[in-house]
């Protein structure tokens, strides 16, 4: 196997599809958030980012949700709102991101007198401007937003209403995030009947802290185009040892023949227990089995990582080769929550005329 190198890595081009803004915060800019409307942190600013990464890596749920706590807390206004979303676009494109869907609740971001839809446009402000200074700095990225309602929470018709109203603007589609257990889809199964009515996509946190049943109605109520994680597809499948094949059970058939594609977070799924390492990580098998895997990070600052991280993490400790690595970017293209013709643009144009000039370079 060939390591190939962080600078290697760096320099390929990476599509995102699972990232939370609240999630990606530099942790400077939360200390200085903070301070601006009176937050106590748990850190002082020299220390803040070991903080998040500790509790991210406390494997305690209480722990790591409270690393959110304060995220959020700081992201109360029309400017902090901007600055973040400008801040997490200039980080993605500086790492080699080319197209980027950042998803984020609006309803958490309403105690200091914002609209939703305030907020939302905040957000496209500072996604915008991101933009637009990474071009100036010599990096393409294109960048949307994904608005999230929260499962335990009843908000989820205001979240489909505001990305039905604004799709088009910067909203590239819906999701649904929090506590599997206890608050499925089904729940509000008429919010998605609503959004399909609309052609707005959804993805759905499924199969990360619950199982096959948690994933089975992602699909079938809530009707998910893509799924959150989904990595406990792997629970449907029993893997064959000793040259023998796997076999598969309804579920997983289901999710490889119609090709779901698996937003796959590696180093947040072994700090929530989803996974135990990456070595062992059910995305290589579930690749191998041409399951439609794509790579994500899922909380940057949570988890200290980066889309280069990943990809390195992969390739030291699951053997991934420069090949593999284009095959997830490419499923994740072609699984964007934007028009073919804007896929095919990114696939052959971007990412696979990006990877044969790195390949060509290490000849």
């Amino acid at each position: 196997m060939t390591h190939l190198g962080a600078e290697t890595i760096q320099a390929l081009p990476k599509v995102l599809l699972h990232d939370h803004l609240d999630g990606g915060l530099r942790p400077g800019t939360v200390s200085e958030l903070a301070d601006a409307v009176g937050h106590v942190l748990p850190a002082e600013p020299a220390g803040l980012a070991d903080w998040f990464a500790t509790a991210g890596d406390s494997h305690s749920l209480v722990r790591y949700l409270e690393t959110f706590t304060h995220t959020v807390a700081v992201m109360q206004t029309a400017d902090a709102l901007e600055r973040v979303a400008r801040e997490a676009v200039l980080d993605l494109a500086a790492d080699g991101v080319v197209h980027a869907e950042l998803r984020w609740a609006p309803e958490q971001h309403l105690e200091r007198g914002l609209t939703m839809t305030e907020a939302v446009e905040a957000v496209q402000t500072g996604i915008d401007d991101g933009v637009a200074r990474a071009a100036a700095d010599g990096h393409t990225i294109r960048a949307g937003q994904i608005l999230t309602a929260m499962r335990q929470a009843d908000r989820w018709t205001e979240v489909a209403d505001l990305a039905i109203a604004l799709a088009g603007d910067g909203i590239l589609g819906c999701d649904l995030a929090g506590p599997e257990d206890g608050f499925p889809p089904g729940r509000h199964d008429q919010v998605w009947r609503h959004l399909a009515s609309h052609q707005v996509p959804v993805t759905i946190h499924a199969g990360e802290a619950a199982g096959v049943d948690s994933v089975a109605e992602a699909l079938h109520t809530g009707q998910a185009l893509r799924l959150g994680h989904g990595v406990r597809i792997a629970d449907d499948i029993t893997f064959g040892t000793h040259g023998a094949p796997a076999e598969l059970g309804p579920v997983a058939h289901w999710v490889r023949d119609q090709q779901i594609p698996l937003e796959v977070c590696p180093v947040s799924n072994t700090q929530t227990g989803a996974a135990g390492s990456i070595a062992t990580h059910p995305i290589t098998r579930l690749k191998e089995l041409d399951f439609a895997v794509t790579l994500n990070t899922d909380n940057r600052l949570m988890s200290r990582t980066s889309m280069t991280r990943e990809m390195m993490l992969l390739n030291t400790e699951a053997g991934w080769t420069l090949d593999d690595l284009l095959d997830v970017t490419v499923a994740a293209a072609w699984s964007a929550f934007v028009h073919h013709d804007e896929r095919r643009t990114l696939v052959e144009q971007v990412i696979v005329p990006g990877f044969q000039k790195i390949e060509r370079a290490q000849l």
